[in-house]
């Protein structure tokens, strides 16, 4: 465990407080007690601002993909940039109807087109690259086609992109590329829109832009069906910066600096961390690497060369830091020479990873660095609650940002969480019956999860994820499974080596389990070669006696049938994107895995047990 001794580096954090009150139907309404400042227009204005007041400060960077090196755009070269792609853009006739689609991933010339244009009014979609690359059958980009209408399409690599391109688009939406356009599909290079003479149009069609004028099309998951879109305002960004500006006080002191990988078809990344740099004249550095053992070296490599000041990653992120930390010490030198806060999203992180990280902290600096987490979607912008002290239990969310109210609905045994304030989106894209199953009455959005006080006597305690209101279930004995803490309770015995879990027994007599390894953790549990076959993995002796014993050390912790896991199947493979099984940020489908995988499902209740299923009895 971490020694909570040990002093925290001094961060200037923002107040943050709230109050409740409870009505006469056992409805709670927390509104926050901190005041929103204001902020502008639109997140483009804020860039255009430091763009005037320090021209030659350094925006972004990313790697040259040939030579290696870091290319470099301060804010007046970006600035500069916007117009003549903002003209093209323009010129090739799109609109807030015909928005533009971005299929690849993080880069310089993404990152001009989409504030292009935001610039001039006309929304954006960055796409996943995976529903492009990875897919076989380009179902949901044909979905996402479809529902855009799109006027333009943007992919780095023509070639690369070109079998979605062909599939899906054809030669009926205008194409631009960095390089390599495809053969026999006409396209237009990135440098050419760059070189487009500006006209007063541009000038005309930034001066239009409101607050609430559509800025991107961020399309969720389809954890529960295709992806939808959801409609992001200028709004919606600027004031979440302002959000975070608040509870994260030190941004106003210092430009902070960012290394970031995050994908930009995802909120956190194309929003969240993005606009930490650039809402505060900071700078951003784009990771060519990953949290993934192919991938890792390249943010370790990173590292060396840039030292952020704030850290923004996914639990498996840290896990990799941990063990790289143990034998580069450098690396771990350089990491926390600037380091004011880290912060995860996306899952808990698991107790090893958080005392690791405070360890080499320790060792480092002979301080911890302060830790957090908080809570959103991509329909709050993503921001919504956060902490502004170090997190030290799994699930704690924080209290509510600046600006926001919330509304805690009795739902069964839970709490169901509601919110409202201007991060929240107005809806769907071109999906009015979606968008009205996701708010209440009173115009609150309906998030699906549950939260629960930290502190039952003190709220500013902040709260507790409570799981999703919808995945609980009954045993046939009629008991309650809460969903969250079993999977918890899974996946922290199993450290590190599950990536994710899936839980049985909806109308059963006991639970089970589907677990999803993490093959690269296995892998190295087992002393097997990187590349070998996940099958062989899984099935290795050394894996089934690991996850045999700590399961039934966790099943003899069971405090009845609700958190006994009886059985458990390890799996040989990976979820299936094409079967919706996994989303494109890694998020396992629970129900799709279970409609998808009914024999394995069966096979947990089978009589006799089958070789392949763990046997977990609670004694003995």
């Amino acid at each position: 465990m971490s020694d909570l001794s040990t002093p925290i580096r001094e961060v200037r954090m923002g107040h943050m407080a709230a109050h409740a009150e409870t009505a006469s139907d056992g409805v709670v309404h927390v509104r926050s007690s901190e005041q929103l400042a204001a902020y502008p227009r639109s997140i483009v204005d804020a860039i255009a601002q430091w763009a005037e007041k320090m021209p030659d400060a350094l925006m972004v960077a990313d790697r040259n993909s040939e030579t290696g090196d870091w290319r470099k755009l301060t804010y007046g070269q970006v600035v500069a940039a916007i117009a003549p792609l903002g003209q093209a853009l323009l010129d090739a006739g799109l609109s807030q109807d015909r928005p533009l689609i971005i299929l690849s991933g993080n880069e310089i010339e993404h990152l001009l087109l989409g504030l292009a244009a935001i610039w001039v009014g006309i929304p954006y979609a960055p796409i996943s690259p995976a529903y492009s690359l990875i897919s076989t059958d380009f179902g949901k980009l044909k979905h996402i086609a479809a529902l855009l209408t799109p006027g333009l399409v943007y992919a780095s690599d023509g070639e690369k992109f070109g079998p979605a391109i062909d599939a899906v688009f054809g030669d009926t939406v205008p194409l631009v590329v960095k390089s390599n356009p495809p053969s026999g599909h006409p396209a237009r290079l990135f440098d050419e829109l760059v070189a487009t003479p500006v006209t007063a149009d541009v000038a005309q069609a930034h001066d239009a832009i409101t607050p609430d004028t559509i800025a991107k099309l961020l399309f969720t998951s389809g954890s529960t069906g295709m992806p939808k879109g959801v409609i992001t305002t200028n709004r919606m960004m600027a004031c979440n910066q302002e959000m975070i500006r608040t509870a994260l006080a030190f941004l106003k002191d210092e430009p902070p600096v960012l290394l970031d990988w995050m994908p930009w078809n995802h909120v956190a990344g194309s929003s969240h961390n993005t606009g930490i740099a650039f809402y505060n004249g900071g700078s951003l550095y784009i990771d060519d690497g990953q949290p993934t053992p192919a991938k890792i070296g390249n943010t370790l490599r990173n590292l060396h060369e840039v030292q952020p000041t704030v850290y923004l990653t996914v639990p498996k992120g840290y896990e990799f830091l941990v063990a790289a930390f143990e034998d580069d010490h450098e690396v771990r030198r350089k990491f926390f020479s600037r380091m004011k806060l880290m912060q995860y999203a996306g899952a808990s992180l698991s107790q090893h990873v958080f005392d690791g990280m405070d360890r080499a902290a320790r060792a480092e600096l002979g301080q911890r660095v302060m830790i957090i987490t908080g809570y959103g979607s991509t329909e709050t912008a993503p921001f919504a609650f956060t902490t502004t002290w170090p997190v030290q239990e799994a699930g704690h969310i924080g209290l509510p940002a600046a600006g926001m109210e919330i509304k805690l609905v009795p739902n069964g045994d839970k709490m169901e969480l509601r919110l409202k304030g201007p991060n929240v989106t107005p809806g769907y894209w071109r999906d009015a019956e979606k968008t009205r199953e996701a708010f209440d009455e009173d115009g609150f959005y309906k998030i699906g999860d549950a939260v629960k006080p930290a502190d039952e006597n003190d709220i500013s305690k902040g709260f507790v994820f409570d799981g999703r209101v919808s995945e609980d279930f009954k045993l046939s004995t009629g008991t309650w499974v809460n969903f969250a803490s079993v999977r918890k309770a899974v996946i922290g015995a199993c450290a590190p080596l599950v990536r994710d879990v899936v839980l049985t027994g909806a109308d059963r007599n006991h639970l089970g389990a589907l677990i999803f390894p993490d093959f690269e953790a296995c892998a190295r549990h087992a002393g097997l070669p990187a590349g070998t076959d996940p099958a062989q993995i899984a099935q290795h002796s050394a894996i089934r006696d690991k996850f045999s014993v700590e399961l039934a050390a966790l099943a003899r912790r069971a405090t009845g049938s609700s958190t006994h896991v009886a059985r458990a199947h390890v799996m040989v493979g990976l979820p299936d994107i094409d079967k919706g099984e996994v989303t494109d940020k890694g998020s396992i489908n629970q129900r799709a895995v279970l409609a998808a995988r009914r024999d394995l499902v069966e096979a947990l209740y089978c009589e006799p047990v089958p070789a392949d299923v763990l046997d977990l009895p609670r004694k003995g």
